[in-house]
């Protein structure tokens, strides 16, 4: 009869080994009834609390005592259970329509251990020293496997398959997602643990520090005004009569890099300061949706000061040069002045005139060595001479281990992953083959009423929505960590996502009206976690519905759509093959429009992925849109001799394609059969050649080996003519 708060330490924790107990118990009602008082407990008491702050304070307290009393492990062997659970497979498999109900007890069990993952990953200053120590533990034990032969992560893509591959059409994959994402940012380390990861492997391999830290750079970029096309400048011109027009009319508009006040812009000042508001405090100023511009007040009659127009102050990235675009420099020059090149050599300088001195100075002023270059020289040592070189030494660090654990599955997980995102993503029809991504958010009876069909629908949007972040991040995730733990690695995870077709899909998805589904209320605020557990709820309209809340734009969309951006540039950068595919697509339209969200972050992934291709788009269309090249010029970092805006590269020319896909193949073949292959396939492995020995080697044979031993020695042995001149001849 007493409120959880009221308990002592030691009578919270006889309470909760007093609830674990309870999981022991065959009886399936019984425990789930336990579970549910448990994830009672990892969501905060709620009965209990009077206010959202309490609810998210004990949720976090809670959390850590249960991790302390074992309750992960206890979770852990009946989630195994429930995956193991062919009653259940059978059974929803038998159905016509999945609900629910169907995955209640998978849902307890990934609810509780999602809570605890996510209270226990997000480290606060109040934190008391037991609970870091805590923290540390909960990391190991999730990324170095001691009881299990695989890390956690690996059971939920098997889950992941599982579900894609319709064995077990009523697991609950937001769910699944949604905790295989928070369990890689948990053990890998999100990008500003990467970025100082990043930092001590440079000084580890004895490479100069990064120009810049890149987060810090982006935060403090500003979004440009996207592009109008012709038809919206035609409407504004016919709003803004009244006003005398500047200029006739343009093929595109400002990208207002220069803060100039643009005479066919809407004046919406008082909109724009409003929303900057809400963003700024939402997420940390690190966002910019809508331009700050535009506090400047309107036009008066005669012409502003010259002294309003902000010119920057530079560009924001320091230009970048690699070993490659220094040797292809100086074999031009050296073939236009002497008649001959060196090769490789980039020191010798004689005979070339001094401006040439001037330029290869500059460039290796600017030159930047990639942790990756250094990787692929090592790994063509090791492929060059591997008796010399010896064992090559390989930190087991939560990245190898989950690599190696992912490594020959790894197509089918990366498939799976796309699937679900396909089946997920706004511009898909429902077709009869697709997989059936809604079985955790129908209920078992459909609605009757207008207002519990409209409430349904907001829920399915919601819950594809939420499918999309999680897989966009935990791809983005893999793919940044796989690159810096070794390049081979991440290399091999996206020829799979390019070869199960990732490029056209991210297109596609982008393929919409952007700037509604960064606009889109599929939430009811008064419906959300904490909140609904401590007010009453007021009465629900289809009007209030309609209505939806007062936030101008969803964040959580508009994480979806940079995390998908930047996947497409991590797949395509320095790829011929695949920017081509991008061309081929014809993604150059699909990815203007995208410019219309005014990000910064977001508009600068789109910029790339624009400027890898305007060598193969064509004059026509560089002239019809210098303002994008502007911004690409003003935004995205430099090459120093990359001739991006002129289409004149040597790399722009028609290559074999297809050559480039294959020989990077076989590269990421040889390093995982080297690395990864067992000893014994090896060509060096010792030969044993004694008859006895071999004679005497004791052979696992599969459990059914004696049921078919009869058939075997009938077809193999009894039914072959042996030809013993063929033995002579081999002697």
């Amino acid at each position: 009869g007493r409120r959880w708060m009221e308990l002592d330490r030691a009578q919270q924790k006889a309470y909760v080994m007093c609830l674990l107990d309870g999981l022991e118990v065959v009886n399936r009602d019984k425990r789930l009834k336990v579970a549910r008082a448990i994830l009672y407990l990892a969501q905060g008491v709620f009965g209990d609390c009077d206010n959202e702050g309490d609810v998210l304070h004990w949720s976090r307290h809670n959390s850590f005592l249960l991790y302390q009393l074992g309750t992960f492990t206890a979770f852990l062997e009946l989630l195994n259970m429930e995956i193991d659970n062919s009653q259940a497979c059978s059974s929803a498999l038998r159905k016509p329509a999945i609900s629910l109900a169907d995955s209640t007890e998978l849902r307890v069990l990934l609810s509780v251990m999602y809570l605890m993952v996510e209270n226990i990953r997000v480290e606060q200053e109040a934190d008391p020293p037991e609970w870091k120590t805590c923290r540390e533990t909960f990391k190991m034990e999730l990324s170095f496997p001691v009881h299990t032969e695989e890390p956690f992560a690996l059971l939920l893509f098997t889950m992941v398959t599982k579900f894609c591959s319709g064995h077990a059409p009523h697991f609950p994959m937001k769910k699944v997602l949604l905790l295989l994402w928070k369990v890689l940012l948990f053990t890998l380390g999100g990008f500003e643990a990467l970025q100082v990861m990043k930092v001590r492997k440079r000084e580890e391999l004895g490479l100069p520090p990064l120009p810049e830290d890149s987060i810090q750079v982006m935060r403090s970029m500003r979004a440009a005004s996207p592009p109008t096309y012709s038809i919206e400048l035609m409407e504004q011109q016919q709003q803004k009569r009244g006003h005398r027009s500047r200029r006739p009319l343009v093929k595109q508009d400002s990208l207002d890099i220069y803060n100039e006040r643009d005479p066919f812009k809407n004046d919406e000042a008082g909109v724009d300061e409003e929303e900057n508001d809400d963003v700024d405090s939402g997420i940390e100023g690190e966002l910019d949706l809508m331009e700050r511009d535009a506090i400047i007040p309107t036009m008066p009659a005669q012409r502003p000061p010259i002294e309003r127009v902000s010119f920057p102050k530079g560009l924001p990235w320091a230009p970048k040069v690699r070993q490659k675009d220094i040797e292809h420099f100086l074999e031009a020059s050296r073939n236009k002045f002497i008649g001959f090149t060196l090769g490789q050599d980039t020191e010798t300088l004689i005979g070339l005139p001094r401006p040439i001195h001037e330029s290869v100075k500059t460039l290796k002023q600017h030159k930047y060595v990639s942790i990756s270059d250094v990787q692929i020289k090592n790994e063509e040592e090791l492929e060059k001479c591997p008796m010399s070189l010896g064992e090559e030494e390989v930190q087991e660090t939560p990245c190898e281990i989950l690599y190696r654990a992912m490594l020959y599955n790894l197509p089918q997980y990366m498939i799976a992953l796309l699937k679900i995102l396909l089946a997920a993503a706004p511009t898909s029809k429902a077709k009869t083959d697709s997989i059936n991504i809604l079985a955790d958010v129908l209920p078992e009876e459909m609605p009757i009423t207008v207002l519990q069909s409209m409430k349904l629908g907001i829920d399915v949007n919601r819950h594809k929505e939420i499918i999309v972040k999680s897989i966009s991040a935990l791809l983005l995730l893999l793919l940044k960590h796989f690159k810096l733990n070794h390049i081979y690695q991440f290399e091999y995870v996206s020829q799979h996502l390019v070869f199960a077709n990732c490029i056209p899909l991210i297109l596609k998805f982008f393929n919409q009206n952007i700037m509604s589904y960064i606009t889109a209320k599929n939430s009811i605020s008064v419906l959300d976690y904490p909140h609904c557990t401590v007010y009453d709820l007021p009465e629900l309209t289809a009007e209030s519905l309609e209505a939806g809340d007062n936030n101008q734009f969803c964040w959580r969309n508009l994480f979806s759509c940079i995390n998908l951006l930047r996947i497409l540039n991590k797949l395509t950068k320095w790829k011929h093959s695949r920017t081509m595919m991008l061309v081929v697509f014809k993604s150059a339209p699909i990815l203007k429009r995208a410019l219309k969200v005014k990000q910064a972050m977001m508009q600068l992934y789109v910029l790339k992925l624009l400027k890898i291709q305007t060598k193969y788009l064509g004059r026509q269309w560089r002239k019809s849109n210098m303002k994008t090249m502007s911004a690409i010029y003003q935004k995205v970092r430099h090459r120093m001799n990359d001739d991006w805006a002129y289409g004149n590269d040597i790399d722009a020319r028609p290559w074999d394609f297809q050559a480039e896909e294959c020989t990077l193949r076989a590269n990421i073949e040889a390093f995982n059969s080297r690395r990864y292959d067992k000893p014994q396939d090896s060509e060096f492995a010792p030969v044993d050649n004694c008859l006895q020995s071999v004679l005497g080697q004791r052979l696992e044979l599969p459990e059914d080996f004696h049921y078919s031993y009869e058939l075997w020695l009938e077809r193999e042995v009894f039914s072959q003519p042996i030809r013993w001149e063929e033995l002579l001849h081999y002697q």
